[in-house]
């Protein structure tokens, strides 16, 4: 299915995520997500950090708005936490949380940028979990009872919705790994994890507005592409492209789990698990695809080379090695923008679905301060670079018939990197976490995007561009 969208401008934005930045973690009745617990556990984040201070945007929303605004972004995507709204992930409901985000929505309203609301970036409120978490089927349901809440409030405003961001890492980084929240390496539980989080997002879905109304409801997947490093590693990147891309795909496009991922994840052939008409609901439950892309996903046949964290993150697959290429960022992932332009023309043929580029961006050191036209700044021309290549990227994607309608980067602050606390900078702001009041200084990066997106021609309405 080809595109005829080349000769749209491409929404421009940055994205963000509660946790990572809102602080606060203690205010206004929010509730324990399973972040909170995790981070504090001896041996989980890098240096002991956590996010209770964060960036502090929960107080400082009119400085970020105008960070967003003086870039230039069209859209400003961020997420919702769940247990701001909900302390105990279901029934009463805190509308001091709620008021943050109107507050935030209004803010970009005013400032001229398109809001678009994740529901859930991983930040799972704490009671849930006790409960059993996302490998429960009730947890979808507590969901489908956030996502009304939520919608009630900002509906009218917010017109561009993601009920999940990156349910692999939520699945599989949280319930195999035990990388992130909540810790748990349970490899069976990651796979009901996942089908659980994928009927979370049709029932939401379902129950929200949709394009009838002016909205559009999609879920971001940080789909990969799998690049075996060798013939004989062939068969073992089929199964990991099981679990990393089409378990989320398959019953999106098929309403299917096909047999060769029921061969890795054999609890999604449990009738007890993936019931009568879960499948028939995920089929089909998306008005758009939001695509994070970092790196491709290189596996090589063995087991015995250096550790890669994600290497327990694919329950059912042995003798695995993750090769990393150079170059490298500073969190150590490949920098490869190739992957971005086939994984988009690859997702456009597989899905026909309007496609976002939810996040792109990378993490480097940011040793180098200089005095510029702006003042003193980081230079950050190695990111300058990242971004280049990958903007590129996608203008080879669309040329190639991929309905790419937005490319958002991740992020727009230094943050609360997950398990690496503080330690990996992806912002397009420097953060100084030093003074009292978080001075926030703007990259090199930043002032290179705001000049590239200066162009008078691309500006139009993102919700029009972005609404399927």
């Amino acid at each position: 299915m080809a595109s005829d969208n080349t000769d749209q401008p491409l929404v421009l934005g940055v994205a963000t995520a509660s946790y990572q930045i809102e602080g606060a973690v203690d205010e206004d009745g929010r509730g324990t997500s399973v972040w909170d617990t995790f981070t504090a556990l001896p041996g989980h984040v890098r240096n002991g950090d956590d996010g209770s201070l964060a960036c502090d945007s929960y107080h400082r929303v009119d400085d970020d708005v105008r960070l967003v605004r003086e870039l230039g972004a069209d859209c400003y995507r961020f997420s919702i936490a769940w247990p701001r709204v909900l302390p105990e992930g279901r029934g009463r409901v805190e509308q001091r949380g709620l008021d943050y985000y109107d507050r935030l929505v209004d803010a970009l309203a005013a400032a001229g940028v398109e809001p678009a609301a994740t529901l859930y970036h991983w930040d799972l409120p704490q009671p849930l979990e006790d409960a059993g978490g996302w490998p429960e089927r009730a947890t979808a349901e507590a969901f489908v009872e956030y996502a009304g809440v939520v919608h009630a409030r900002l509906g009218d405003r917010v017109r561009l919705w993601a009920t999940h961001n990156e349910p692999w890492c939520a699945a599989y980084l949280g319930y195999a790994a035990g990388v992130h929240a909540p810790g748990r390496r349970e490899g069976g539980a990651a796979h009901k994890a996942a089908h659980h989080l994928m009927l979370g997002h049709a029932w939401a879905r379902e129950a929200l507005p949709g394009r009838d109304a002016g909205q559009a409801v999609g879920i971001v997947l940080n789909l990969a592409p799998i690049w075996p490093e060798d013939d004989a590693s062939r068969e073992l990147a089929d199964r990991i492209d099981a679990t990393r891309n089409r378990v989320w795909l398959d019953p999106l496009v098929d309403g299917a789990y096909d047999d060769r991922l029921l061969a890795v994840a054999p609890e999604l052939a449990d009738t007890s698990v993936v019931r009568d008409g879960d499948l028939a609901s995920i089929h089909g439950s998306a008005d758009w695809l939001g695509i994070n892309y970092y790196t491709p996903v290189r596996p090589r046949l063995g087991g015995d080379g250096p550790p890669h964290p994600e290497q327990g993150a694919y329950p059912g697959v042995e003798g695995l090695d993750l090769v990393v290429r150079e170059p490298r960022t500073d969190i150590g992932w490949e920098v490869e923008a190739r992957g971005l332009e086939e994984l988009l023309v690859d997702t456009h043929r597989r899905t026909g679905l309007p496609l976002l580029i939810t996040e792109n961006g990378a993490a480097y050191a940011d040793e180098r301060v200089v005095d510029g036209p702006h003042g003193r700044m980081v230079d950050d021309q190695d990111r300058i670079d990242y971004l280049r290549d990958h903007l590129v990227a996608v203008d080879r994607a669309r040329a190639a018939g991929a309905d790419v309608r937005g490319y958002l980067v991740w992020t727009l602050l230094d943050n609360f990197e997950w398990a690496e606390g503080y330690a990996k900078k992806f912002g397009l702001v420097h953060v100084d976490r030093s003074s009292p009041d978080l001075t926030r200084t703007p990259k090199a990066s930043y002032h290179w995007l705001r000049e590239q997106w200066a162009a008078p021609a691309r500006q139009a309405g993102a919700a029009h561009l972005l609404i399927p």
